[in-house]
């Protein structure tokens, strides 16, 4: 099975051609090595950051921007996100602050990616 990307490493967006042959997986279109590892890496297990929103109260905004501290499992962003849809926080929050943890059993948080004051204060 040979599936194809388009590199995100750098700025060159090699096109990329992926397959397996025997153990080994082979890339072939790439111009440098960190083309190589994204391609073996989103051949065998893709990975993606998330960015959201999440409700708050509390607030003059309604929604809070939040990130997740790692890559987590391609397969896993959308179960991620209807995770987080779930949830509401209280204002105030501070940029990094821990919002979700271990979301959906991946082991990687979820954090605010900005710091919001409590209405009136």
């Amino acid at each position: 099975m040979k599936k194809e990307f388009t590199c995100i490493v750098c700025p060159m967006s090699c096109h990329l051609t992926v397959y397996k042959d025997g153990n080994d997986i082979i890339v072939e279109g790439n111009s440098c090595k960190r083309g190589k590892i994204f391609g073996e890496n989103e051949f065998i297990n893709p990975k993606r950051m998330l960015t959201t929103t999440v409700k708050i109260t509390g607030s003059h905004l309604a929604r809070l921007p939040v990130i997740s501290n790692d890559e987590i499992p391609k397969n896993k962003i959308f179960e991620c996100v209807n995770e987080l849809y779930k949830i509401t926080v209280e204002a105030p929050i501070k940029r990094g602050d821990i919002i979700m943890k271990d979301i959906c059993g991946t082991g990687i948080d979820i954090v605010a990616s900005r710091s919001i004051k409590k209405e009136g204060i």
